[in-house]
Parts: structure tokens; sequence; C-alpha cells
């Protein structure tokens, strides 16, 4: 009986871990696509700005969600860090 229990769990952490990373996937189909933009007009790979936006508001929609803030900031900071590596490389010709 507890077997089945743990394997429905790991069964829903598998069927949540597929889902972020098509979600992820999106995402930076996105992200490139303004990557391509910025490359062609001129404006800088980061937006310093718009990315302490995003974390405060994500930050929030954390607290909301019952999910450390830091964590989500974390994680969230990661995406920022990878989405701007790859627009500096579109920016550089790469």
């Amino acid at each position: 009986m507890a077997d089945d229990m743990l394997a429905r769990y790991r069964q829903s952490i598998d069927n949540i871990d597929a889902a972020l990373i098509h979600m992820l996937a999106e995402r930076f189909k996105i992200t490139q696509e303004v990557g391509r933009y910025k490359a062609e007009t001129g404006l800088a790979p980061a937006d310093p700005g718009r990315e302490a936006r995003q974390i405060a508001r994500l930050r929030q929609l954390a607290q909301d969600a019952d999910l450390d803030p830091e964590f989500s900031e974390k994680f969230l900071r990661f995406i920022i860090d990878e989405v701007i590596r790859h627009h500096e490389r579109l920016r550089d010709g790469e």
C-alpha cells in the first residue's frame, strides 16, 4: 500500500517536471526572439529594471503560493542569467 502511494507521488512529480521543462522551452523560444530583436535594434542584452520588476513579481507570487521567495528568486535569477548569456551571444553574432 505504501509503495503504491509513493509511486503515485513520484508519478505526479514526474508529470510536473515534464510540464516545467515544456514551459521553460516555450519561455526560451520567446526570449530568443527578444534577443534577436535586441541584437537587430542595438538594445542591451540585459535590462536591470525589467529584471528587478520580474524578481519582485515572482517573489510575491511565490509568497502567495506558500513557496520560499528566496528559492524562487534564485531559480529566476538562474533563468535570467542564462537568457542574458544567450542575448549576448546573439549580439556578438555567435
